[in-house]
């Protein structure tokens, strides 16, 4: 068995082993596990029963990085993602008036589009028209958001009274969990310590348990009941698909997933060094997409949390079924986990964000009509509180200032259709 594992996904090939890509998945799976809980809250918002919820989340991120490890033999994570499930509840349902069930039709029909434009070579398309500059900063862009994430579930930043964002309370027994396992953590990555990230996490939980910090009140309490999960698997609706509401909403998630994802999956590629595994990563992100619909969920993404696992030293596919296997057996451990504290985790998101933050140094800010967008994106990303919105200020941007400048020519004709259709989408509200 371990055999068949080394040869089927390469492992001497990609110059890892089976002990580094299993730690590396078990680090993924703890930076991300958070999103069971997260997810299954939001999708509560718009109606959907949360103990079904928290079944469809599971099943969802089971598939999705089996999907990713198997048939992409790459160490993506793929998970509801955060910011496209705020969109499906309170876009989709509260604003556009669209059921929940019908909600699901519009993740399903975005799935499918998202897979038949994975498997034709519109794909590489829409990869090679996205400018260098582009690409580079949407993994800067991604690295402050991952350090905001983690300086806000830490304590270390709060929403001020008198601004956006403040200093948290640095004397709580919370924050200084935080700060003490920063130290800690900072400390054995720069010594290369083995499973440095996965030992951080389990000492930042007993450093807040000393501290007081965590609830051990949330364990026990049987498995989650399967049959409360029946009313939601395949209760996806179709009955509005012709109309405007409808095909709106369709046309908005598509472009968000569309974008989103090819900015991620060649955001984690790049860290390992393999773009060429770019079309079946993506094939297995939309696929997963659709699945998402299925089983009852808002859809998947490449998650940034990602870099976690590729820091560990993830570089195969085993990093993505290790995730994914964690998550079939969390089913019966979620109260385990969640005793696990946001002091604990959050600083391995913020050192994942300095990693990310290296890429800066590929753009051209010397070129404004290079470094602007790029700009926009970085920038946008971490203080629009969303990858899409980001994503989309620089799509628009990079296109406008080769025209001011005279440049149009350096721009292919797929990014002036993809500036043309974020345009639009700001437009209609819907983004």
């Amino acid at each position: 068995m371990l055999q068949w594992m080394k040869n089927s996904f390469d492992l001497a090939g990609h110059e890892t082993t089976l002990k580094r890509e299993l730690m590396a998945g078990m680090i993924s799976f703890f930076t991300i596990v958070y999103i069971i809980a997260v997810n299954a809250t939001i999708l509560a918002e718009a109606g959907i029963p949360i103990e079904a919820g928290i079944i469809a989340t599971i099943l969802t991120c089971v598939v999705g990085c089996w999907l990713m490890g198997f048939w992409a033999n790459a160490p993506i994570i793929l998970v509801p993602g955060m910011g496209i499930n705020a969109m499906f509840t309170y876009t989709l349902v509260h604003s556009m008036g669209l059921t929940w069930q019908e909600a699901l039709g519009v993740v399903v029909v975005s799935g499918v589009i998202v897979t038949i434009i994975s498997f034709t070579k519109l794909a590489q398309v829409l990869l090679e028209a996205i400018p260098s500059s582009l690409k580079h900063a949407i993994t800067v862009g991604l690295g402050l958001f991952l350090t905001l994430i983690g300086l806000e579930k830490g304590g270390l930043i709060v929403k001020g009274e008198n601004s956006l964002l403040s200093l948290g309370d640095v004397s709580s027994p919370y924050v200084i969990a935080t700060i003490l396992t920063v130290i800690l953590a900072v400390t054995l990555f720069m010594r290369n310590v083995p499973a440095n990230f996965l030992i951080s996490i389990v000492a930042g939980t007993v450093i807040a348990a000393a501290l007081g910090v965590v609830n051990f009140s949330d364990v026990g309490g049987s498995a989650l009941p399967l049959d409360s999960y029946l009313s939601l698997f395949g209760a996806v609706s179709f009955t509005k698909i012709g109309e405007f509401t409808f095909l709106v909403a369709v046309f908005s998630l598509t472009m968000v997933l569309l974008f989103e994802n090819i900015g991620l999956i060649n955001g984690h590629l790049g860290m390992i060094n393999r773009p060429e595994k770019f079309k079946r990563s993506f094939q297995a992100n939309g696929i997963s997409i659709l699945t998402s619909g299925l089983f009852g969920t808002s859809p998947t993404v490449s998650t940034v949390e990602t870099a976690a696992g590729i820091a560990a030293g993830g570089r195969t596919g085993v990093t993505a079924i290790t995730t994914g296997s964690l998550f079939l057996l969390s089913m019966f451990a979620i109260p385990f986990i969640k005793i696990i504290p946001g002091s604990a985790i959050s600083p391995i998101l913020i050192i994942i964000g300095v990693l990310m933050l290296q890429s800066v140094k590929q753009i051209d800010f010397q070129d404004l009509s290079e470094g602007f967008p790029a700009f926009l994106v970085i920038v946008m990303i971490p203080f629009s509180y969303s990858i899409a919105d980001g994503i989309a200020f620089g799509f628009i941007a990079y296109p406008l200032m080769k025209l001011l400048l005279g440049k149009a020519k350096e721009v292919s004709a797929p990014l002036y259709v993809i500036a043309a259709l974020f345009f639009l989408t700001f437009l209609t509200n819907v983004h």
